[in-house]
């Protein structure tokens, strides 16, 4: 029976909050102006003309221990609002080219229905209705008719 290996103790490598690279606040205590990535998804902007994070949100943890400075992966990134640009559209080009992208992940081979859903064409080939030999309902595929003027379309 082979032995239990020890395990190694992980040494921890504390900074003090004082020679922290960037500045670093908790939760609630963020300035007006600094919001993470996630916040400038939700307010439809883009981080844009920010060069790289501006502070750190520290994590719920290294809220109790104010000396030090937060090392976990789960703390945020702070970036400034005001450089944060919109959102950019797609042209038209690009979204037919997403289109026919997903046209061709989601349309069987054999019967060329096309469906609302990605099938699974590397594993099986073909869609399910094909592969077990019944016919699928009529709500999870578009009509040959809608497909046909699509493709003229493209």
């Amino acid at each position: 029976m082979p032995r239990r290996r020890k395990k190694r103790r992980r040494e921890v490598t504390r900074v003090p909050r004082s020679e922290a690279a960037l500045p670093e606040f908790d939760r609630n205590t963020v300035p007006e102006g600094l919001v993470t990535r996630r916040q400038l998804r939700e307010m439809q902007l883009s981080p844009g003309g920010n060069k790289g994070p501006v502070a750190i949100l520290r994590c719920k943890l290294c809220a109790t221990r104010p000396q030090w400075s937060c090392r976990h992966p789960n703390r945020g990134f702070l970036l400034r609002v005001d450089l944060a640009k919109p959102k950019r559209t797609p042209s038209l080009a690009q979204e037919w080219a997403l289109d026919r992208a997903m046209a061709a992940r989601s349309t069987c081979p054999e019967c060329e229905r096309r469906y609302w859903f990605c099938l699974p064409l590397r594993t099986q080939g073909r869609c399910d209705p094909c592969a077990r030999g019944y016919e699928p309902s009529s709500d999870t595929y578009v009509t040959a008719s809608a497909s046909a003027v699509h493709r003229l379309a493209a």
